[in-house]
C-alpha cells in the first residue's frame, strides 16, 4: 500500500482531489532532519545522548487545494509539530524542543505569477511533482531556532544560581565574569579603589 506523504504527485492533481493527507512518521523517516539532529546531539557525551530520539513522531495532517476558482494556483494549508531532542546552548544539556509549523504555501512554478496573493507565501517549485513529505520536512528544518535553548529558564543549568544546587554531584555551570561583576560592584560601592 502506498504512502500519499511520501508518494511523487502532480500538485494540480492534489489541488484538483483536495488531497488531505494525515502525518504520524517517525523522525527517522525523515532523513535530513534527522541528520541535522544528530550532528547537533553528537556533542554529547554517550551516556548523555537521549534514548530512542529518532523514535518520536511527527503529526500532524496537510490538505491541498486551489486558492482561486478557477483552480490555476494550487495551494497547501495544515500544520505538523514534533518534540526533538536538542542540545541547550547556555548549558549543553539535551532538552525536547518542540517545532510547529502551520503552512499556508502557493505552489508555483518559478515563472508563474502570484500577483493578488501577496499575504500567501510562494513556494517554487522546479518541477510540477511533489513529494508532501519532502516539503513537511523542509518547513521543520526551517522552523528550528538557530541556537536552540531551553525554553523555561528554570530549567537550564546555565542559568541556576551556586547555591540553588543542594546536590554537590551536580556540576556547577561556569561563569567566566562572575569575578568582573563582583569586582563592578566593588568600585560603585568604593569609587576611590
Amino acid at each position: 500500500m502506498s504512502n500519499p506523504l511520501r508518494d511523487r504527485r502532480s500538485v494540480t492533481d492534489l489541488a484538483a482531489a483536495g488531497q488531505v493527507i494525515e502525518i504520524a512518521e517517525k523522525i527517522s523517516s525523515f532523513e535530513g532532519l534527522a541528520s541535522i539532529l544528530e550532528a547537533d546531539l553528537a556533542a554529547l557525551d554517550s551516556d548523555k545522548l537521549p534514548s530512542a530520539w529518532r523514535e518520536s513522531v511527527v503529526s500532524g495532517a496537510l490538505q491541498f487545494g486551489f486558492a482561486d476558482a478557477a483552480g490555476r494556483v494550487p495551494k497547501l494549508t495544515g500544520s505538523a509539530e514534533v518534540n526533538v531532542a536538542a542540545v541547550c546552548q547556555r548549558c549543553l544539556q539535551a532538552f525536547e524542543l518542540m517545532i510547529r509549523v502551520a503552512p499556508e504555501l502557493l505552489l508555483l512554478d518559478a515563472q508563474d505569477d502570484a500577483q493578488g496573493y501577496e499575504d500567501i507565501e510562494v513556494w517554487e517549485l522546479d518541477e510540477r511533482t511533489v513529494r508532501p513529505q519532502d516539503i513537511v520536512e523542509e518547513l521543520l528544518i526551517m522552523a528550528m531556532p538557530f541556537s536552540a535553548m531551553h525554553d523555561n529558564m528554570a530549567e537550564c543549568k546555565a542559568l541556576l544560581s551556586d547555591d540553588s544546587s543542594t546536590d554537590e554531584s551536580v556540576e556547577k555551570p561556569v561563569k567566566p565574569f562572575a569575578a568582573l561583576r563582583l569586582q563592578m560592584t566593588q568600585n560603585e560601592k568604593d569609587p576611590d579603589t
